[in-house]
């Protein structure tokens, strides 16, 4: 695939380690003394996940999930399914789900429902990237990096046709 054309980085890798850096010390704070499940949802979080939990100087746990859209079925529609499941049993634990992006917030909707059903102490998301503008649904967003209004983006876990995530920095991109 054709490199996308770039209009504009809109985070270098200097923001997203500050901001990053930022987080994980409000994290640490805020679940000092508890017992923390880092939760990243599959693929997009797998940078930031991986940054952001070198920032938390607190013991933590790490898991993944993957959640994708029911085929013939739209992206808008909010029916997804879980492709792999948690390791962990997250039962009376704290868990923060660590996401790249929030859109719609359906999907994540999703997400959150599912596992409050595994009876844990506590559920609230972590997103680098939240576009208020097109989210849907109220969701226990805890943390947020930035606020975006464009969908069209590339880099730092963030893909086009599952490509173009290993970008050190997050761009926007022309639409095709």
């Amino acid at each position: 695939m054709e490199r996308p054309k770039i209009k504009r980085i809109l985070y270098d890798e200097d923001v997203l380690r500050k901001r990053i850096k930022e987080l994980g010390a409000q994290i640490s704070k805020d679940y000092s003394q508890k017992e923390l499940v880092l939760v990243g949802v599959l693929k997009g979080s797998l940078y930031f996940l991986s940054d952001l939990s070198r920032m938390i100087d607190i013991p933590v746990k790490i898991d993944l999930i993957s959640i994708g859209v029911y085929s013939n079925t739209s992206s808008q529609t909010g029916v997804v399914r879980i492709n792999k499941d948690l390791d962990i049993n997250i039962k009376e634990k704290h868990v923060l789900i660590i996401e790249d992006a929030i859109r719609t917030g359906l999907s994540l909707g999703y997400l959150v429902q599912n596992l409050m059903t595994r009876m844990p102490e506590s559920v609230k998301i972590c997103s680098l990237l939240v576009n208020s503008q097109q989210q849907l649904i109220e969701l226990p967003i805890a943390y947020s990096g930035f606020e975006v209004a464009t969908d069209s983006l590339i880099g730092y876990g963030i893909d086009i046709r599952e490509e173009w995530r290993n970008l050190p920095y997050i761009a926007e991109v022309e639409k095709e």
